[in-house]
């Protein structure tokens, strides 16, 4: 989880008062996040991954004084419209299609408050934007830029600047190979033909995202009282909670926050939109969660402690909290705001004996198995995408969509194990080979039960080598199966995402349990891998 330095002093003219540091340490961690350390000038403070709010001086100070109970309900801020515009070419559609962008002004910027800013960029590039890969920041000092600026996609001998830091002009290509950011990020335009960047009036280049700022155009200074900043990516509604959070932190530095006009794919929007959204919250659910007796009076207080609005059974949520997606989300931080130590304990009044399921056993002796094959577990995601499942395994899989997604990148359960393997190997490519992994995962399809979809546990076993092929699939899995007293049989198949010829169904008990094979060249190459790929998938609910 990532932490962050807070200047003591900061915090405490931002709350109003000083705090002795028993109180500091008692209060930060009933707020819900991780203290680590406290001295006359720093507090060193652990944020959990779904709070990227925190992740800045202004923003914990937001929160911590409203817990407090110094300045609480939903705190508003004003937005002036400008009227300077952000142009979205089409040119960028296929490789990073979306910004949101906004324009602070007002600033008053020492070394402080440089630090501070840096520091909520690096953050929320690690955690929100994973690693700039769903979102990239760019800070730019307005006075260096002429408006009206477009984002576009060029070739890459197109593209010509000043890196940050950098060794004067270079190319792209230049900048990707020698500059630290552009070797640290660079593999996120690996395979693009054209790469993405922000330009203004004048031509000049302010970035590359997701890579590196200009050095000209993008480097912000105590002297710079005025920025523009841009969030990138590929679902707008990401890259806007983003610029949400960073504007208001900048807001309550001292800042003025003008909105822009974005003129993309024949639409026109206006950036950024700081309305709170609104969550229907019922006393008597609350009170089912908690196990309390809270009257409908106490809501409004215990919300407004935590920064939100409250009437008339909604909640009003911040525009910059990323985190409530569900009402469970809202009795949490009202937990909190009541405080874990006025809960009081109480035993159950049925005593039961805990007992490990069978499955949760077959899958921890199948793990040793594996391991002890020298086989790594890796942990993967039970959401995915169609391109994932379908499109770069060449595949035709019934997918089950979900209804609201948050985007586009988790939009659908998956309907089998392969692909999942298929991307923890992608996202491994920089590292040595052989790579042998296995995952367990979830899959979902149509099927008879209460919800009209069954779940069935998966087993994925793959091989990236120079050597992998069928064969040495079939060996792990019949060392597999015979450690667990199993049998099984293979029947001749086909599949689009294996080689012809070189893919089998597995059969046990006369049931289809999966596949083993080796996977086609194309889909190889749709996912960047230069190594053959072996893999069996298996479902683990027939081993039982």
């Amino acid at each position: 989880m990532p932490t962050i330095t807070l200047n003591r002093k900061v915090l405490e003219a931002a709350i109003g008062k000083k705090l002795a540091e028993d109180q500091l340490k008692e209060r930060i961690s009933m707020l819900g996040t991780d203290l680590e350390s406290v001295t006359k000038d720093e507090i060193i403070v652990e944020i959990f991954p779904n709070r990227p709010d925190l992740l800045s001086d202004s923003g914990f100070a937001r929160t911590f004084k409203s817990f407090l109970g110094a300045e609480t309900g939903l705190k508003e801020y004003k937005i002036t419209k400008s009227k300077h515009k952000l142009i979205i070419d089409p040119s960028v559609k296929d490789v990073r299609p979306w910004s949101a962008c906004a324009i602070v002004t007002g600033l008053k910027l020492d070394d402080e408050k440089i630090r501070e800013l840096i520091q909520i960029q690096e953050k929320l590039h690690i955690t929100f934007g994973r690693n700039r890969k769903k979102v990239a920041i760019g800070i730019y000092p307005l006075e260096s830029i002429q408006m009206p600026i477009t984002f576009k996609a060029l070739a890459p001998q197109q593209i010509k600047f000043h890196a940050l830091e950098g060794k004067g002009v270079q190319s792209a290509a230049e900048i990707l190979e020698t500059h630290p950011a552009g070797k640290a990020y660079g593999h996120l335009l690996e395979g693009k033909a054209r790469y993405p960047v922000f330009v203004d009036a004048k031509g000049s280049i302010l970035s590359m995202p997701p890579v590196i700022n200009s050095h000209d155009t993008g480097k912000v200074t105590e002297k710079t009282k005025e920025v523009f900043i841009e969030c990138s990516g590929f679902d707008y509604s990401a890259q806007a909670k983003c610029l949400n959070m960073i504007v208001t932190a900048l807001a309550d530095m001292g800042g003025s926050i003008h909105a822009m006009e974005i003129e993309a794919y024949g639409k026109k929007l206006v950036s950024p939109d700081l309305r709170p959204e609104e969550m229907p919250i019922t006393i008597a659910y609350v009170n089912k969660i908690l196990g309390l007796a809270l009257k409908e009076s106490d809501l409004k207080p215990l919300l407004e402690r935590m920064g939100y609005g409250y009437e008339k059974g909604k909640a009003k949520i911040p525009a910059y909290r990323a985190d409530i997606l569900h009402p469970i989300d809202l009795v949490e931080d009202i937990a909190i705001a009541y405080g874990f130590e006025n809960f009081t304990e109480e035993l159950p009044a049925v005593a039961t004996i805990g007992k490990e399921q069978g499955i949760s056993i077959l899958k921890r002796k199948i793990s040793e198995i594996l391991a002890g094959l020298g086989f790594l577990e890796c942990a993967t995601l039970h959401l995915t995408s169609k391109e994932t499942q379908n499109e770069k395994m060449l595949a035709k899989e019934h997918l089950i969509p979900l209804l609201n997604a948050v985007n586009q990148e988790y939009n659908v359960l998956p309907a089998w194990a392969v692909p999942a393997l298929m991307d923890i190997f992608h996202r491994n490519r920089q590292h040595e080979y052989p790579q042998h992994l296995f995952t367990f995962l979830t899959t979902f399809a149509k099927g008879q039960s209460e919800t009209g979809i069954t779940e069935v546990q998966k087993l994925v076993v793959g091989i990236a080598d120079e050597k992998a092929d069928y064969t040495k699939a079939k060996q792990v899995l019949d060392y597999l199966l015979r450690m667990l007293g199993k049998d099984c049989a293979i029947e001749k198949a086909a599949h689009p995402s294996f080689i012809p010829g070189r893919v089998a169904k597995i059969l046990i008990g006369n049931k289809d349990a999966g596949l083993i094979g080796e996977l086609h060249p194309k889909v190889l190459e749709n996912w960047q891998l230069i190594m053959p790929v072996s893999v069996f998938e298996i479902d683990v609910n027939l081993l039982l």
